[in-house]
């Protein structure tokens, strides 16, 4: 074998393997940019996680700001523990307030809030009580 043909080979394989290094790279550089993305989802999701555990705790933890407003005071007063279930309408009897559907619809959402926030309970689809804490 000559020198020539030996010196070929080497370069051949220089290239080559210049080839190959140049393409990991490219393909190092690809993962680090989609691992790059994955740590700022990851970054953003906890941040979120950690927003949400506090506005949450927040929530449980604080007065119920619903009920200290005076719609939901004066909702409560109709309210008593011997006094049975009552729909939407009858608070709005029991307030003197219409009982159009836009009258209605307002107290039952006002009604349904103090569900979540267990004040009340909803027995039947529609029919509202004290929950039995507040009895």
């Amino acid at each position: 074998m000559n020198t020539t043909t030996i010196l070929d080979l080497i370069a051949a394989r220089e290239t080559a393997a210049r080839s190959a290094l140049e393409q990991l790279r490219e393909q190092q550089s690809k993962l680090a940019a989609e691992a790059a993305g994955i740590e700022c989802e990851l970054a953003d999701l906890t941040t979120t996680r950690h927003t949400l555990t506090k506005i949450l705790e927040h929530e449980v933890i604080a007065p119920e700001p619903a009920v200290i407003s005076e719609p939901y005071q004066q909702i409560l007063a109709v309210f008593s523990a011997d006094r049975g279930a009552l729909r939407a309408k009858d608070v709005c009897l029991a307030l003197g307030i219409g009982t159009e559907p836009k009258d209605t619809e307002g107290i039952r959402a006002k009604l349904k809030r103090l569900v979540n926030r267990q004040i009340l309970t909803e027995s039947q689809p529609g029919l509202f009580t004290l929950s039995s804490e507040r009895t």
